[in-house]
């Protein structure tokens, strides 16, 4: 099964969101992962707030904020839009996402990325379930 990185600069907020979302839309078809680099001490409370209330994800229960350097090399690394600030080591990003960070926003601009988030997690599900079916 392909592991999939989710990696921006905090991996407080947008990356946060992938990696639940991955495990909760596409965890029979790829590992999620997220990652960052100058971490944050806590995972941002309007996403722990949307994403119980939305899809019952209580990402505080077993996701935390941490660098590249704790999590296993990934098969696709995936920029969240860090715009040339995202930390990754030797390897290049397979996808940039380009997601403007809500943080500080209103719940609108959260449910928005959330929403964005949610369809690229199913778009990539295709794309590598597809891949799995060759």
């Amino acid at each position: 099964m392909k592991k999939v990185a989710f990696i921006c600069v905090h991996n407080s907020c947008r990356s946060q969101i992938a990696q639940a979302l991955g495990r909760h839309l596409a965890g029979e078809v790829f590992e999620s992962y997220s990652a960052g680099s100058q971490v944050k001490d806590q995972i941002n409370p309007d996403a722990l707030r949307l994403m119980k209330d939305l899809y019952g994800i209580d990402m505080a229960k077993d996701q935390y904020p941490k660098t590249v350097a704790q999590i296993p090399d990934p098969d696709l690394a995936i920029s969240m839009g860090c715009y040339g600030t995202c930390p990754l080591s030797s390897r290049g990003f397979d996808e940039d996402w380009q997601l403007e960070d809500p943080t500080g926003k209103d719940d609108q601009a959260f449910k928005g990325v959330i929403q964005e988030i949610e369809d690229r997690i199913l778009d990539l599900k295709a794309r590598l379930q597809g891949d799995l079916d060759k």
